[in-house]
């Protein structure tokens, strides 16, 4: 993850979190415009104990805000879950599927989604 992905998900997750740039540098104990430069500016990044308070008073975790796609990580994670709970034969079968059988899920999938 670069510094731009860093600074874009500070944003993700301040703007999903409803606090102003303002109330979030607040809360974290910087200044007042500490977050405005950091979002618009991009020319530092925050300490990691920084970072980690963002991380916190926006309501997220830090598995969450490093996660490989944010924006669906909930979703992945009931994917997770779900996966976990299923018996060792069953998640075999899941890794062992026909790759075509898969990308007919995937279009399935889709289409419910298009649908919606």
């Amino acid at each position: 993850m670069d510094k731009t992905e860093i600074i874009s998900r500070i944003g993700y997750i301040r703007v999903r979190a409803k606090i102003t740039q303002k109330a979030l540098s607040y809360a974290i104990g910087m200044n007042p415009s500490y977050i405005n430069r950091l979002e618009s500016k991009k020319d530092f990044l925050p300490s990691l104990e920084v970072l980690f308070k963002i991380i916190e008073v926006c309501g997220s975790t830090e598995e969450e805000f490093f996660s490989r796609d944010i924006a669906e990580y909930d979703k992945n994670k009931q994917l997770f879950e779900k996966i976990k709970a299923m018996p060792e034969d069953v998640k075999g079968w899941v890794l062992n599927c026909d790759t075509d059988l898969m990308n007919l899920f995937i279009k399935i999938n889709q289409k419910l989604e298009d649908n919606k």
